[in-house]
């Protein structure tokens, strides 16, 4: 039975007219063989399979990690992460409209630097994680710290003093 299978795996012939390579079969058929008994609904569970995409697209691919990650109903549950970066950074862009620019620049900075830890912290952030856990901390952390720099050395009256990004600024301005 085994070596039935794997005959009509290969493409060989087990018998008169068995298979896609059958004696009716012409030379093009007899190249496809392989791949046509593999995707054909008369391939049995231990017939060997294409690595190959297939020509024509009959269905969508599921989301990365939708099934293994959580159950179907807990997927909107997860995402709490995610939505809490997003509403902290809406209040930020908020506040900054309403002008008060420093506030609203440094919680926004915060609401990333909080990203970060999350993504360190947590086991699953949802579509919080982007690339890996290490990439998607340094990113976070990174663009967090410098947009929280940013918010307190802005003018007017900035709360830290880098002496030289002052020098840095009038050499580039001039």
């Amino acid at each position: 039975m085994r070596a039935e299978n794997e005959a009509e795996a290969t493409g060989a012939e087990s018998g008169p007219g068995a298979g896609p390579a059958g004696p009716e079969a012409g030379p093009a058929d007899a190249a496809v063989g392989p791949e046509r008994a593999a995707v054909g609904s008369e391939a049995g569970p231990d017939a060997v399979r294409s690595r190959r995409f297939p020509s024509i697209t009959k269905d969508t691919a599921r989301p990365e990690g939708h099934g293994r990650a959580a159950p179907g109903d807990a997927l909107a549950a997860r995402q709490w992460p995610m939505l809490s970066v997003l509403a902290a950074t809406a209040v930020g862009l908020l506040l900054t409209a309403l002008d008060h620019p420093r506030i609203g620049v440094l919680v926004i900075g915060v609401a990333l630097i909080a990203a970060s830890v999350l993504r360190r912290v947590l086991p699953q952030v949802g579509m919080l994680a982007v690339r890996s856990r290490f990439t998607d901390m340094v990113t976070y952390g990174l663009l967090g710290v410098a947009i929280t720099l940013l918010a307190l050395v802005m003018e007017p009256k900035p709360v830290l003093h880098i002496p030289f990004l002052e020098t840095a600024v009038r050499f580039t301005v001039r």
